[in-house]
């Protein structure tokens, strides 16, 4: 009898070149698949809920795969976190919906960003977060964050070359806060998001709260559907994939 087993994971980005298998290259899926092969015997394919950049950080990535094996959940969960490399660990392996699918039953996601706003960098925190020196006006940020949300087509926020049939998503919820210990932090929730769509827009925000636009001018960016007129694209590593909801 086969079944379909739910995982919630998290991982430190830094070493993979993102979630998604590539020939050559050491990705989280084939960490991931190879180290379930070998606890259950099997050949073994992941579904992730979606897929994340190299060095892109997940705190609860979703994923399901299908398997004959009758090894128990439990006992899934620490067979497969007893073989994954460190920087990977299997938090949630759970017997669900034989129709259950990661990627194409996911309501929303959650990404968050961190930004180390200080002069000195932090050594502790140098793969976590995106050191900007210059003062930002998270009061702007905030009032220019209000106008992605809601449904927009966000060609001027998504990578100039990718494969998305449409560019229409719809932002949820936006928020730009500073955390207690003094990062500034920018959570965003939607039912979907395009190839470099949060870097993009985190860029942008963090020029709106540097002066280079002002809040109002997000509107202007988000009409022109021309990746140039948006801001900078932020690294990386100051990215979380914080939730998947269904």
């Amino acid at each position: 009898m086969e079944r379909n087993i739910k995982l919630v994971l998290a991982y430190e980005g830094t070493n993979y070149y993102g979630w998604q298998r590539q020939a050559g290259l050491i990705t989280v899926q084939q960490v991931l698949e190879e180290s379930i092969g070998k606890v259950t015997q099997e050949i073994i394919h992941v579904i992730g809920s979606g897929r994340t950049d190299t060095g892109v950080h997940a705190k609860g990535q979703v994923a399901n795969f299908k398997t004959k094996s009758a090894i128990e959940g439990r006992n899934l969960l620490s067979g497969i976190n007893s073989i994954v490399p460190r920087d990977i660990v299997v938090k949630e392996a759970l017997d669900i919906d034989e129709v259950f699918h990661a990627r194409l039953h996911a309501k929303s996601k959650v990404y968050l960003y961190r930004i180390c706003n200080q002069r000195i960098r932090s050594v502790f925190e140098r793969n976590y977060s995106w050191l900007v020196a210059a003062p930002l006006d998270i009061a702007k940020m905030e009032a220019a964050a209000l106008f992605f949300k809601g449904m927009h087509d966000f060609t001027s926020f998504c990578a100039a070359h990718n494969d998305a049939p449409d560019h229409v998503r719809t932002v949820i919820d936006i928020s730009v806060r500073r955390a207690e210990d003094g990062f500034i932090e920018i959570e965003v929730e939607a039912d979907g998001f395009l190839r470099y769509m949060v870097r993009n827009i985190v860029g942008t925000l963090v020029d709106v709260g540097a002066g280079k636009y002002l809040p109002a001018d997000i509107v202007k960016i988000m009409e022109a559907k021309d990746r140039r007129r948006a801001g900078v694209k932020a690294p990386a590593h100051g990215l979380f994939l914080e939730e998947v909801k269904y």
